[in-house]
């Protein structure tokens, strides 16, 4: 199968021919349909965030079953499914609790002593999985519980963006946030989990919906998707999401992972308030309250992955999408062939647009 390798951080991803591994117990084939780029992908590309290399990144996929192991029972051959990198072991102490996405998932990946998933078709040499699923190529071996299946109805491409910047945005905002009609949310990102954290925001009733970034063109996004109020992300941001809300946000909602963009989120917070950080941050990189703050009652949150319960969260979304409630199709900006996988991250990097996704039948 051809799939795009990282090699060397800071280089552009080379297509190589690889072997995927016959599924175990409890894994799936996925013959791979799309896959959207995820800014999370570039960090890991750009050597911010490390990985062992050589490695497949991608991670906001949706396909069709191929094979299943022997102990699969929850999804079958020919099933249209969508996956997600917060694959769930199913008894740890989070798994049991309600918090899935924190599970470490680790005998969801194969041991030491296993075949890899992934070799090189030349000379046969390991290539990592990366984040569960390697989904810049066009089959997946994956987890039984790193993946779920939804309406066969729904198109692809869309069922895609659900599996990490839907799933991330709208699980903020019903899991983590827990937003009520009529309360406030500021978004600090408009890329693709800004976008959807905007969407969900309108879904969720909420009041007043401001979004903030420094591309018109996101901010025009933004409002096609349900902000009410959208502003340029200056040095004043702040200081106007507090004076057009009388006293700031109920909840601020932190989506491109940019140290200015976490300190602007808390800022623009009314007493009691809650900052949400979702983006990733430089590794050394801290955000914090202030004593003031604390004293006002207001609070700081991650939310990894939206906090999902993802074989339940991720057929919802899907049933909003096909109810029309949920829209896709403006946050997605390109479909491009697996070849265009380096140009789409350079146009990612330029900030102007929303999501790419790879259609793999072009």
């Amino acid at each position: 199968m051809k799939a795009a390798v990282l090699v060397e951080p800071g280089k552009p991803l080379e297509i190589q021919d690889l072997v995927v591994a016959k599924p175990g117990p409890h894994e799936v084939l996925i013959r791979t349909a799309a896959c959207g780029l995820c800014h999370s992908d570039l960090h890991f590309i750009d050597g911010a965030y490390p990985h062992p290399l050589p490695a497949v990144p991608g991670h906001e996929a949706a396909g069709i079953v191929e094979a299943v192991g022997s102990e699969v029972r929850t999804v079958k051959v020919g099933d249209a499914v969508v996956t997600c990198l917060s694959a769930f072991c199913g008894h740890c102490e989070f798994c049991v609790t309600g918090r899935m996405s924190l599970c470490l998932g680790g005998d969801t990946r194969r041991g030491p002593g296993e075949a890899p998933r992934l070799t090189r078709a030349s000379d046969g040499a390991v290539v990592n999985q990366m984040l569960n699923l390697s989904a810049f190529a066009e089959q997946m071996l994956v987890h039984e519980h790193a993946c779920v299946a939804i309406n066969p109805d729904m198109p692809l491409d869309r069922a895609a963006v659900i599996g990490c910047a839907v799933t991330t945005g709208a699980g903020t905002v019903f899991n983590a946030c827990k937003v009520t009609p009529g309360e406030t949310v500021a978004v600090v990102g408009c890329g693709g989990v800004g976008l959807a954290t905007v969407n969900a925001a309108k879904i969720a009733g909420a009041g007043r919906i401001i979004a903030v970034d420094p591309m018109p063109e996101k901010r025009e996004l933004a409002m096609k998707l349900g902000a009410t109020d959208a502003i340029d992300a200056g040095p004043d941001a702040a200081a106007q999401i507090v004076e057009m809300t009388s006293g700031g946000v109920h909840h601020a909602i932190e989506a491109v992972g940019r140290p200015a963009s976490g300190d602007l989120a808390v800022a623009s917070l009314r007493r009691g308030g809650t900052a949400t950080i979702l983006g990733m941050m430089p590794l050394t990189h801290k955000v914090g309250l202030s004593a003031m703050d604390l004293l006002s009652d207001k609070k700081l949150q991650g939310a990894i992955m939206g906090r999902n319960h993802f074989p339940v969260d991720l057929p919802r979304l899907v049933d909003f999408y096909m109810r029309g409630l949920l829209d896709l199709d403006t946050i997605i900006a390109e479909r491009i062939p697996l070849s265009g996988i380096n140009d789409g991250f350079e146009k990612m990097k330029q900030g102007h647009s929303a999501r790419s996704v790879i259609v793999f039948d072009q």
